[in-house]
């Protein structure tokens, strides 16, 4: 068995709840059609990874979907905010022995296998993996123990998270590496990222 973990953070398919800056300029129904297409592209660049797999659902855990279908173990996010999510999650993955963990969330159209394969290479010699995302945020964060840091004191889905948490990482003395750029799909703007 791998001692790498993959995380992937997705939000259960309730209208008004996924996407909700979309949702305002394209209507809930095309927001919901974009993010299955979001969903479908995560599922198919991590079904391939030879490491666990788990999905944590915002709300709920579904009886049966394409990830328990397919091996994902299943869980539910836990906490206030975003950080208090990852920190938990991250919390009860190292709880399991697992020795490298990655985060992803499930809109980052520009993700493939070849980028998260590397992110578990780079776990072998870092503390940290991060993949900065054009918005100021990030679309990874892969850890070898838990920095709890990383997660409080943030003004999350704002453009300084990525460079607040570097701020961590350097005043840790943590050996990170970055991963390219890549965008996530929050805006109508950003739709042309599923078409490519």
């Amino acid at each position: 068995m791998s001692n790498n973990t993959l995380i992937i953070f997705v939000k259960n398919r309730i209208p008004g709840k996924v996407k909700t800056r979309l949702a305002k300029t394209i209507g809930e129904e095309k927001t919901l059609a974009a993010y299955d297409q979001l969903l479908s592209h995560t599922f198919n660049i991590t079904i391939g990874l030879s490491c666990d797999k788990v999905v944590y659902y915002s709300d709920f855990i579904p009886e049966s979907d394409q990830w328990s279908q397919a091996g994902y173990r299943q869980a539910q996010q836990q906490g206030n905010d975003l950080g208090e999510r990852m920190s938990h999650t991250f919390k009860n993955e190292f709880k399991n022995e697992n020795k490298n963990i990655c985060l992803i969330g499930s809109d980052c159209p520009q993700l493939n296998i070849s980028i998260l394969e590397n992110a578990f290479d780079f776990l072998g010699h870092h503390n940290i993996v991060i993949g900065p995302a054009t918005d100021g945020g990030y679309y990874l964060i892969g850890m070898q123990y838990l920095y709890t840091q990383f997660f409080i004191n943030k003004h999350w889905s704002t453009q300084n998270v990525f460079a607040d948490t570097i701020h961590d990482v350097k005043s840790a003395s943590l050996k990170y590496r970055l991963l390219p750029i890549l965008s996530d799909l929050d805006e109508e703007k950003d739709l042309y990222l599923l078409k490519n």
